[in-house]
């Protein structure tokens, strides 16, 4: 009996079909014996390559996201030519956003599979979606909210974390397109259907947010 691991590209079929159903039915609907069927594998093998379900979902964002460099490198390159200077705002969003289109021109997943499949981790009902995230990425993001500190150092780490977070969930809205805005079909908004064209629109609002003085938060007891 041939080994479970000797099937030809078993690994890559696996990944390909679980991308495919992961994208169509979301993660709750999707099923090991659903993906397995589509790639032609025993059940084992999903076991024996990721070790359950959510680390096949994992492997699919791990692909998809690339490497740590493909994240963070143009952001080293901006840090060394700083010299310990802080790096201005929109240059940092810039770098941010950038890295963002690049994730879906990469050519081992088409940008559209990978802008439903944001869509999908971020939107899909169901608890605990983020962790399908590679660890490198959250470690790219806090990069990001290290360098904006530098960059902001009247706002406190509350300030910049929620900042951060707007700024990276309005991204991944951006990037999930038609499935998710609908208000581009109705108003047939120029560039909607362009990654380019969203993020440059996108770019100024999200300067200005960083740049926006901190806000008085009510108190608890006027809540």
């Amino acid at each position: 009996m041939p080994r479970l691991d000797s099937l030809p590209d078993a690994k890559t079929r696996i990944l390909d079909a679980a991308e495919r159903l992961f994208m169509e039915n979301g993660y709750a609907a999707t099923s090991i014996r659903m993906i397995t069927g589509a790639a032609g594998v025993p059940v084992a093998l999903v076991n024996y390559h990721f070790g359950s379900k959510q680390g096949l979902m994992e492997a699919v964002y791990q692909r998809a996201l690339g490497s740590r460099g493909s994240r963070v490198g143009y952001l080293d390159k901006l840090e060394a030519e700083a010299a310990g200077q802080p790096i201005p705002v929109d240059v940092l969003v810039d770098a941010f956003l950038s890295s963002a289109l690049r994730l879906t021109r990469k050519d081992s997943i088409s940008g559209e599979v990978f802008k439903q499949l944001i869509g999908r981790a971020f939107y899909e009902p169901g608890p605990g979606t983020e962790a399908f995230f590679p660890d490198e990425y959250r470690e790219a993001v806090d990069r990001y909210r290290q360098a904006f500190m530098r960059t902001l150092p009247h706002l406190s780490q509350d300030d910049v974390v929620w900042r951060m977070y707007f700024f990276v969930g309005i991204v991944a809205y951006a990037m999930a397109g038609k499935d998710v805005m609908r208000m581009t079909e109705t108003y047939s908004l120029v560039d909607a259907s362009r990654p380019e064209g969203v993020m440059a629109r996108l770019k100024p609002f999200v300067v200005a947010g960083f740049l926006a003085p901190a806000g008085v938060l009510p108190s608890a007891a006027g809540a």
